[in-house]
């Protein structure tokens, strides 16, 4: 199978849902529909991504003075675990802008290092992935070996 450059419809009639997507052909790797289908669902993530940054933000400016060094304490190793879940958050948001973009420039669906298809269950288990798994996993091998 090799890449082809087919564009995005400007408006989709209507979103495929996650089994009419598995159902296609592999002929049909990355057409309109399937381009929608991840755009949407990228754009969703992104939504979610977003609004847990912005509770998380109103939630550190609730400061509660607590005459208690425990409860303080525990106050703030809540603070640490939230500031922690939204730094992954973060990272996470930038692979889905950059995704969204590949999907606006058309390589999205494609491994960065062989350039054959992701697969669509790949890519629906991990929206963001940019890498086939038999590369994700030479790269993993090569981590674990050599370190980062």
């Amino acid at each position: 199978m090799t890449k082809t450059n087919k564009s995005t419809p400007a408006a989709a009639e209507r979103i495929l849902t996650e089994e009419e997507i598995l159902k296609m052909d592999d002929k049909d790797y990355m057409n309109p529909a399937q381009m929608a289908f991840f755009k949407a669902k990228l754009q969703q993530l992104e939504k979610e991504l977003l609004k847990n940054a912005g509770e998380t933000t109103e939630h550190l400016r609730e400061t509660v003075l607590v005459p208690d060094p425990a409860d303080r304490a525990t106050i703030e190793e809540e603070h640490a675990l939230e500031l922690r879940t939204r730094d992954r958050e973060r990272k996470l948001l930038k692979k889905v802008q950059q995704s969204i973009a590949a999907i606006d420039a058309n390589d999205y669906g494609w491994c960065e290092e062989t350039g054959e298809p992701i697969g669509i269950p790949r890519l629906i288990a991990r929206p963001t992935a940019t890498l086939s798994l038999e590369a994700q996993q030479r790269r993993e091998l090569k981590q674990k070996l050599y370190g980062d």
